[in-house]
């Protein structure tokens, strides 16, 4: 949030007390399962998680991929059942918290409490922007999307992120968050590549045509532009 505004002494402490406990978890493992009662939400302090649905057909829908200072498990504040799995894809450390440290940090920062609900917007802007592209533009278009996202929020935590960046993700996760197969996926990688839009080295990806891209995914940076002037004033 401090990547938004400018945080007080206050509100930093207050965020700060959310991450008084820590876990480390390795890749793989789950943090909360849908349909599973779970009262705990988490900041996530270093590594990347998904976020994700099991359809009935089997298959796997990636909703979210969550970065450090992400507020992860949101979603679940409203259900007594968690409607999403979480799981780690790197090495992470999380900082669990119960759902009432959240309902004080709400009414005593009502600032930060609107970037809570400003955070929440961003992500489902950006998720409507997924819906919109698994039904309507090319697999191109949604392959060279999702790596524009997952550059753009890895630079958002990661001043040294430039357009080169560690992908840290299979063909079959970026299939499941696209609605592709694997095989699918390895076909359009390739095919951004031989137009000279992206390169790839041994698990880096280079943006190597960054406007180019953009145009061709349909992509539209959701961090960017954001109007926050009608924020409360901190107490």
């Amino acid at each position: 949030m401090n990547q938004l505004v400018a945080l007080t002494e206050a509100e930093r402490d207050a965020l700060a007390e959310l991450e008084k406990r820590e876990r480390h978890h390795r890749r793989g493992a789950v943090i909360q399962r849908a349909n599973e009662p779970g009262n705990d939400l988490f900041i996530l302090r270093a590594g990347m998680m998904m976020s994700y649905v099991l359809l009935d057909n089997g298959s796997r829908q990636i909703l979210r991929f969550h970065f450090p200072g992400d507020m992860v498990g949101m979603p679940g504040i409203l259900y007594s059942e968690a409607p999403e799995t979480l799981c780690v894809l790197s090495d992470c450390v999380i900082c669990p918290f119960d759902r009432s440290a959240l309902a004080e940090l709400i009414e005593i920062h009502p600032r930060l409490a609107a970037l809570i609900l400003v955070v929440s917007q961003i992500e489902r802007v950006a998720l409507t922007d997924r819906l919109a592209m698994l039904g309507r533009v090319s697999a191109k278009s949604r392959v060279g999307a999702l790596l524009l996202e997952l550059r753009d929020r890895m630079r958002a935590t990661d001043k040294s992120v430039t357009d080169s960046f560690t992908l840290g993700l299979t063909q079959e996760e970026i299939g499941d968050a696209t609605g592709l197969t694997s095989v699918h996926v390895n076909r359009m990688l390739r095919q951004l590549e031989e137009e000279g839009l992206i390169e790839r080295d041994n698990g880096r990806v280079t943006i190597r045509n960054d406007a180019a891209l953009a145009r061709a995914a349909n992509y539209v940076n959701r961090y960017e532009g954001l109007d926050l002037g009608w924020l409360p004033d901190a107490r």
